[in-house]
């Protein structure tokens, strides 16, 4: 077996940055959906610190890389740029990328609020950090769906 080509360091790439952004992004949901049903301020404001963290360092470094790594493989693959599937993946991709800047500022805000809630001694949240809340989960829905409909485009790639 020869050594790997650039075309499939970039593959291997791609692949490992989608899978960075579906996992941090369930990860994300899941561990907040559970602190905020079982846990107080505290436990809530300390998810949502490492959300919002995890957010910065896998989720944004993860995004920037995909559509680098994704036009290099459509160069080097000799992909048609006008491809059906790869202008839907890169709309879907500005679908997702259009909900997940609102969800960091929410996430944020989210965390400030528990913050303030636990050091104040609350043993509940603001009716705010629940609106918030509630536009954090309904923007994760159509990022969710978004990027499986992507991991699709990416293997099955319809004419």
């Amino acid at each position: 077996m020869g050594a790997p080509t650039l075309y499939s360091a970039l593959k291997f790439l791609h692949v490992i940055g989608a899978a960075i952004l579906f996992g941090t992004g369930l990860g994300i949901a899941f561990f907040l959906f559970r602190a905020e049903r079982k846990e107080g301020p505290a436990a809530i404001a300390a998810t949502l610190r490492t959300v919002v963290v995890a957010d910065y360092l896998f989720t944004a470094t993860a995004a920037v890389a995909q559509p680098l790594t994704g036009f290099a493989l459509v160069r080097l693959g000799g992909y048609d740029f006008g491809q059906t599937w790869l202008w839907g993946s890169l709309a879907l991709y500005v679908v997702i990328g259009a909900c997940w800047l609102p969800v960091v500022y929410v996430q944020i805000r989210m965390r400030n609020l528990a913050e303030a809630a636990a050091a104040d001694g609350e043993a509940e949240l603001p009716a705010s950090y629940r609106r918030l809340s509630c536009i954090w989960f309904w923007l994760g829905w159509p990022a969710f769906t978004s990027i499986l409909v992507i991991f699709w485009l990416m293997i099955a790639k319809p004419v």
